[in-house]
C-alpha cells in the first residue's frame, strides 16, 4: 500500500509535530503525546479532555480549542492512550473547577481513563466522566461492552465544551454532556476495509462489490454485509436504524461523516439521501454537519448521527468554536 509516510513506528509523532507547525495556538508536547490549549488552564473554567487511538483526525487533537476541548491525548494507531497521558493532560488544563473526561465506549479508553481519574484524583484534581456510546449498529462487539463510541463524540464535545466555555460548574458541564450522549444515535457504512501504517494493507477482508452495514470505526464487524447498494438505499437502511432506536420529539442536529476515503462529492449526495429519508420520516432539522471529523483512515465509506436537541442544546451547538477541525462564529 502507498501511503505518505516515512516509517510506520513514526507516524503519530510525525502527525503532532505537523499539527503543532500548524497550529501554534496548540501546546503539542510530541513526547508524552499530549494536546493541549496553549492559553490553558484558563482561571474558573471546567476543563474537557478526551482521546483515545490516532487514526480518526481530527478527532480529538483538531478539536482542542476554545468552545470545545481544553486537551487531547493520542494514542498509537487504533490503540488507547495510556492513563499517565491522561493526568498529564488533565493537570496541563486543570484550573481548580475539575476535568471531565469524555470517553469513547471501547474497553482500553474505559479502562485507561478509569485508571487515570483515580491518578489524577490523587493528585487532587477532580474528575467527572462520560461514556459516549451512541452507535446502534451492534452490542457487545469486538473491543466493546455495549454499544460503540462514534459521531456523538463530536456532539458531546462541542456542546459541552460551550458550556464550559460560559463557566458553568463541572456537574453542570457533566450533566449536558450526558444529555447529548443520550440523545444520539449512529449508524456506520463501509464501502472499503481500512489500511493501518503497521500492517501496510487491509485490516478486514471486504470484497469487491460488498458493502458492510454498521460498521466500526476500527473496522469492526456490522450488522451484515450485503451487495453493493445506491446512496438512496444506503441512507434508507442507516438513517432507518437509527430511527428505530429513537424518536426524535424535538428537531435534530446532524452529521453526515466520511470516514477518510469518501469524497465530499458523495458525502453531499449522501447528505441529500440522509435529508430525503428524515423529511418522509417527519424528523425536523435544525442544523447539518457535512464532512470528515470522525475518520477511520483511508475507509471508503460514511456514518449519520443524529442528536435530539432543544433550545438550551442548541444554544449552545452554534457558539463560537476555535480548533483545527471545527470553527465558527469567531
Amino acid at each position: 500500500m502507498k501511503m505518505l509516510i516515512n516509517v510506520p513506528e513514526t507516524v503519530v509523532a510525525d502527525a503532532l509535530r505537523g499539527l503543532a507547525a500548524a497550529h501554534p495556538e496548540l501546546t503539542v508536547d510530541v513526547e508524552n503525546r499530549v494536546i493541549v490549549r496553549r492559553d490553558a488552564p484558563v482561571a474558573g473554567k471546567v476543563a474537557l479532555v478526551s482521546g483515545g487511538g490516532s487514526g480518526h483526525e481530527p478527532l480529538h487533537g483538531g478539536f482542542v480549542g476554545p468552545g470545545m476541548l481544553s486537551g487531547a491525548c493520542p494514542g498509537e494507531v487504533f490503540t488507547s492512550p495510556v492513563p499517565d497521558q491522561m493526568v498529564r493532560a488533565a493537570a496541563a488544563v486543570d484550573s481548580g473547577a475539575g476535568v471531565l473526561f469524555i470517553v469513547k465506549n471501547y474497553t482500553g479508553d474505559v479502562l485507561n481513563f478509569d485508571m487515570a481519574a483515580e491518578l489524577a484524583e490523587d493528585e487532587g484534581i477532580q474528575v467527572a466522566k462520560v461514556l459516549v456510546d451512541d452507535d446502534v449498529a451492534v452490542t457487545d462487539s469486538l473491543y466493546t461492552a455495549g454499544r460503540r463510541g462514534m459521531g456523538a463524540t463530536l456532539f458531546v464535545e462541542k456542546i459541552a465544551g460551550a458550556a464550559a466555555e460560559e463557566g458553568q460548574p463541572l456537574e453542570r458541564v457533566q450533566a449536558i454532556a450526558q444529555q447529548v450522549n443520550a440523545n444520539s444515535r449512529s449508524f456506520g457504512v463501509a464501502l472499503s476495509a481500512c489500511t493501518t501504517p503497521a500492517k501496510g494493507s487491509p485490516t478486514f477482508d471486504l470484497p469487491p462489490g460488498e458493502l458492510e452495514l454498521g460498521v466500526g470505526i476500527h473496522g469492526e464487524p456490522g450488522r451484515e454485509r450485503r451487495a453493493m447498494m445506491t446512496s438512496r438505499e444506503i441512507a434508507d437502511f442507516a438513517v432507518g436504524a437509527i430511527l428505530d432506536d429513537m424518536t426524535p420529539r424535538n428537531p435534530v442536529l446532524v452529521l453526515v461523516n466520511g470516514m477518510g476515503a469518501t469524497p465530499l462529492l458523495e458525502l453531499y449526495g449522501f447528505n441529500a439521501e440522509v435529508q430525503r429519508v428524515l423529511t418522509e420520516r417527519g424528523v425536523g432539522v435544525a442544523h447539518t454537519l457535512v464532512g470528515n471529523y470522525v475518520t477511520s483512515l483511508d475507509m471508503a465509506g460514511a456514518s449519520v448521527t443524529l442528536c435530539q436537541i432543544d433550545e438550551e442544546l442548541l444554544r449552545l451547538w452554534n457558539a463560537p468554536v476555535k480548533t483545527a477541525g471545527l470553527r465558527w462564529g469567531v
